[in-house]
């Protein structure tokens, strides 16, 4: 149901684009890798992300880079709807549902802290797990 007079994206929208996509998945996904190492980075990630977005005006730096390649300005939310909306934007033009601000926060950051506390429950069970595996009967 996307929006049909919606222009089409160049190159750097959609690098831009696809770049957000990756993070949104590694976002998603990352709780459930099998290894300390990239488990570790990841519980380190998820609130660097959060805090980011809170000292960057509620704004994802990489639309800000988009920003500043196409208009040699910082903030452009006038000329560029994605700043600040990235995932709400992505929703409302794949389903048509325009969610407010405060429902998407809470959607967002209630669905990083779950994704936090199962990569936590990962990081902590782990070494269990690979000990029980070497217990033998």
């Amino acid at each position: 149901m996307a929006d049909q007079t919606r222009p089409r994206r160049d190159a750097l929208g959609n690098f831009c684009f696809y770049l957000h996509l990756a993070i949104l998945a590694f976002i998603v996904l990352g709780w459930a890798w099998r290894s300390r190492g990239p488990l570790l980075f990841y519980l380190c990630f998820l609130p660097a992300v959060i805090v980011h977005w809170k000292l960057n005006a509620n704004a994802c730096i990489l639309n800000n880079l988009e920003s500043w390649l196409r208009y040699r300005r910082w903030r452009a939310p006038e000329r560029n709807p994605e700043e600040g909306a990235w995932l709400r934007t992505v929703i409302r033009n794949a389903t048509g549902i325009a969610l407010t601000r405060g429902w998407m926060d809470v959607i967002i950051y209630s669905a990083m802290a779950i994704f936090w506390i199962l990569a936590w429950h990962n990081f902590l069970v782990l070494p269990w797990v690979h000990f029980m595996r070497f217990q033998g009967p």
